[in-house]
């Protein structure tokens, strides 16, 4: 489809005479004359390869005159079918479906006039003259959603360097020696764009499968995932360790709803400016999107709020269950990459830029608490305008200091985003790419936007707002976590995070009293299962390493007669003697203060269900 675009003084239009013979001119539904001010002119041809897909032709055209409108700063559009732009034209109803559906699409979010398909006509432009007045595009009926505008757009380079806590700053190729191998990793991926194990899957795609953890399901979409119990609970248990890390910290919960209006500005806006590749449909006569995070439900609510500067900052929190990304479908990969995840998202307004800048090294530091009490090992990315780092300087030094490890800098020529500064965190994956997880950016958009305001003794202010997601999206811990696993000589998940944490493999008629065991670990939330499987002892063994169970413990005559038990320690390898009272202590504080959730499937193998089919 060719569009050339006349940003106009006006555009007037009268229908004199039919093109053709039959139902080729169109008589309902459109204007046979009028007239607009100030507006961009579409001159419109559809070709023949545009009857592919004509619902993507749409779609692609709408985007390409949403920014060249945005570009010319104008909301009035007319639509003029123009068939001199190409040789190639389209079949008639064709070209009569693509002006209707993109008048459709476009209607709400601009004043649009479409004159009619099928007629001579007499017209007047007034072109403006500037230097944007004249544009032309060509779409075609391939997908564009495929493709970030954040990534194809042509910029000046951002500057890389790597800080170390005592302030020294250099080139990130120069420090690659002198950083860890996952740093190095990083400044490879992100500095040099050395693109590794091309084509190759990582670990974590076979493990979750091999674990029956997660699966894909055939009848979905690409990217969507459907979850296993031993997986939903793992799943579970990161959502509910990061609610209560977020709550104590003073996030305080809400829920909003996963689709919005593209018809209300601020959303559109912000849409665009996020730079993801999003869903988008029609209901009814609403043009709709489904959220790629909580971002506008929550700057929904902190609109509605009276906000005083007593509340500042002001933590708002959501585990968004439902976030949606329309990721290319060769990038999906596994956990990594999805079309839809769960996303924890908080937003916090507050005072001033100082204020800002301290909520960020606060978030950042509560990031790095995760790191420890999920085995993760984070590299993290200050990424700041030249501006913001100019001006502070000494305060990125303070915040290097803070992390406690050297931080990759990049420092961007002018801001593209709606943040002008962010800390990101990334775990190296067993191919040595990054999985970027969690993030906090200052925002200094989206309060004028949405209207956010918080009020003083003097008037109301807007207020910088902070995004941050103390984990990143759950889907991707868990890829994160189970690409660690396959580093380990022996692998394993955290005793808090394994589906079993004791498995009990009786030996002849002692069912009854592993059962017994089980209850009394359940009494302090602890999960505990028995393999009555009619199998060998040996089977059995092998079935607690293949699951990898922290503990577990072969139970026969001595063990139930002396209540001494000889217990298998995965992560040393060590058979200890221990009584059944130490050995519910030393589970417990292995578990410690982190979420204890019961088991998800019953307590005796021989009842387990095979999910997978391995």
């Amino acid at each position: 489809m060719k569009l050339l675009f006349i940003h106009s003084d006006h555009l007037e239009f009268e229908a004199k005479q039919k093109a053709g013979g039959g139902d080729l001119a169109e008589t309902d539904g459109v204007p046979m004359e009028g007239r607009m001010e100030e507006c961009v002119t579409v001159f419109t041809t559809v070709e023949s390869g545009d009857e592919e897909d004509l619902d993507a032709v749409v779609d692609n055209a709408a985007t390409e005159l949403r920014d060249v409108a945005d570009q010319l700063n104008t909301t009035n559009v007319v639509l003029y079918p123009y068939a001199h732009l190409s040789e190639d034209l389209a079949g008639p109803d064709a070209a009569k479906t693509v002006m209707r559906n993109l008048e459709a699409e476009l209607t709400g979010e601009f004043d649009v006039l479409r004159s009619p398909f099928g007629w001579y006509k007499s017209f007047e432009v007034s072109c403006k003259g500037h230097p944007l007045s004249e544009l032309s595009r060509h779409v075609s009926a391939h997908r564009d959603e495929e493709k970030d505008p954040e990534e194809t757009e042509e910029r000046e380079p951002s500057d890389w360097h790597v800080m170390t806590p005592d302030g020294d700053l250099q080139g990130a190729v120069g420090a690659k020696s002198d950083v860890n191998e996952d740093m190095q990793a990083f400044i490879e991926d992100e500095v040099e764009g050395i693109e590794k194990g091309a084509g190759d899957e990582p670990p974590h795609i076979e493990l979750m499968k091999e674990k029956s953890l997660v699966g894909y399901d055939e009848l979905s979409d690409v990217g969507n995932l459907r979850w296993y119990p031993r997986g939903k609970l793992v799943r579970d248990c990161l959502m509910e360790y990061v609610n209560d890390l977020v709550v104590e910290y003073g996030g305080m919960p809400v829920e909003t709803p996963i689709m919005y209006d593209l018809g209300a500005r601020a959303i559109d806006e912000h849409a665009g400016k996020f730079g993801e590749r999003q869903y988008r449909f029609e209901s009814g006569d609403r043009r709709m999107m489904l959220r790629f995070a909580a971002c506008f439900g929550q700057f929904s609510i902190m609109r509605d709020m009276y906000i005083s500067e007593n509340d500042l900052p002001l933590r708002v929190y959501e585990m968004s269950t439902y976030s949606f990304r329309r990721e290319q479908r060769g990038e999906v990969a596994g956990l990594k990459r999805l079309r839809a995840f769960t996303m924890p998202d908080m937003h916090t307004a507050t005072e001033d830029m100082a204020q800002a800048r301290e909520e960020l090294v606060a978030q950042a530091k509560l990031a790095l608490q995760t790191s420890e009490d999920l085995g993760i090992n984070y590299e993290p990315a200050i990424r700041m305008t030249r501006e913001f780092f100019e001006e502070n300087r000494e305060w990125v030094q303070e915040v290097v200091d803070d992390l406690g490890k050297p931080a990759l800098i990049e420092v961007l020529p002018e801001r593209h985003h709606y943040w002008s500064a962010k800390i990101d965190f990334a775990a190296i994956d067993g191919l040595g790419r990054p999985i970027e997880n969690p993030t906090v950016q200052i925002d200094v958009e989206s309060a004028e936007r949405f209207g956010i305001e918080y009020h003083d003794g003097e008037g109301s202010h807007h207020t910088p707002i902070l995004h941050y997601s103390p984990s990143g999206g759950i889907e991707r811990v868990l890829a994160a976590i189970l690409e660690n696993t396959a580093t380990m000589d022996t692998p394993r998940l955290p005793t808090w995070l394994s589906p079993t944490q004791v498995r009990f493999i009786p030996v002849q008629d002692h069912v009854e009293y592993c059962d017994e065991l089980v209850d009394r670990l359940a009494e302090r939330n602890l999960r505990a299962d028995v393999d009555d499987r009619d199998e060998s002892v040996g089977k059995r063994i092998a079935r607690a390493e293949t699951d990898w169970v922290p503990y577990y413990v072969v139970v026969g005559d001595r063990e139930v007669e002396g209540d001494t038990l000889g217990v298998n320690v995965r992560e040393t390898g060590e058979e200890l003697d221990m009584s059944v009272e130490e050995l519910l202590e030393t589970v417990d504080e292995d578990v410690g203060e982190l979420p204890r959730k019961r088991r998800y499937l019953p307590k005796h193998l021989s009842k387990h269900p095979n999910f997978t089919g391995n």
